[in-house]
């Protein structure tokens, strides 16, 4: 296994030219096993909300929240780069509770922090980073805005919409952040950004041009099957089966099955 994975090795891998292989995940026991197989960052998404809480969207989601995910990944990790998203109002109200919420990530294990949106937090990301706060950015799509942008549409589609989106990349990196993921943009949109940056991009229903990519890890997994969406391969379709175990669990019991003798003391 490789050492362990910090910012540096996530810039390095662009330069070296090997991809960057990210997930989500909110809970020890996905953070261990994503982490044995060879996951470079892991990002304790507000996704969370979603796919474990039954939340509409992401808004809802809280800090002390998100702590409690971070904690648990945190125990189940020794090599991935752990992330914490910032949710919604953690870093919007002002730079000072920004900054105290993001060290707070930092002290619950986690080694950087994400945060949606371009130009308007460039000066946020500057004094995190500054002062020792590594930052993931995020623009294309970004989920708490949702309500600002009518729905999860593909951004960037059209000339105005991308060429704001090329400026906010610009400047997050000339803000500090270590690296940026493009969700839901075009794919020539996503490799314009990647080749003219020097930090690496992450995509996320942006194309196969950035340096690496991230899903939700219930997404993949064909855990969370409520929705189903265009960028997202599943590899397993873990929903069917567990419905299939549990069901089987069930006539066990029903039909005196379970417990064996072998099963009991």
């Amino acid at each position: 296994m490789e050492n362990k994975v910090t910012t540096l090795t996530i810039k390095k891998m662009k330069k070296e030219g090997r991809k960057i292989v990210a997930l989500t995940a909110y809970d020890y026991t996905f953070a261990y096993l994503i982490d044995e197989a060879g996951v470079d960052l892991v990002l304790v998404g507000d996704s969370c909300g979603m796919v474990c809480a039954g939340y509409e969207n992401t808004i809802s989601v809280t800090m002390e929240e998100m702590l409690y995910h971070v904690r648990s990944v945190k125990n189940g990790l020794n090599r991935a780069l752990l992330v914490a998203d910032m949710p919604f109002l953690s870093y919007q109200v002002g730079e000072d509770e920004a900054i105290r919420n993001a060290g707070t990530f930092l002290k619950a294990g986690a080694e950087a922090v994400k945060i949606e949106g371009g130009e308007h937090v460039c000066d946020l990301v500057r004094r995190m980073v500054d002062i020792g706060i590594p930052v993931l950015g995020h623009i294309g799509l970004t989920p708490q805005s949702v309500h600002q942008f009518g729905g999860y549409r593909l951004r960037g589609k059209e000339e105005d919409e991308a060429t704001r989106i090329k400026r906010d990349a610009v400047l997050l990196q000339e803000a500090g952040a270590f690296a940026i993921v493009l969700e839901k943009v075009p794919s020539k949109l996503a490799r314009e950004i990647t080749e003219s940056l020097e930090i690496p991009t992450i995509g996320i229903g942006a194309g196969p041009y950035c340096d690496g990519q991230i899903l939700v890890l219930y997404d993949m997994l064909g855990l969370y099957d409520k929705v189903k969406l265009k960028f997202v391969r599943r590899y397993l379709n873990l929903s069917d089966e567990v419905r299939e175990a549990v069901r089987k669990y069930g006539d066990d019991i029903r039909n005196g099955s379970f417990p064996s003798k072998d099963e009991s003391y």
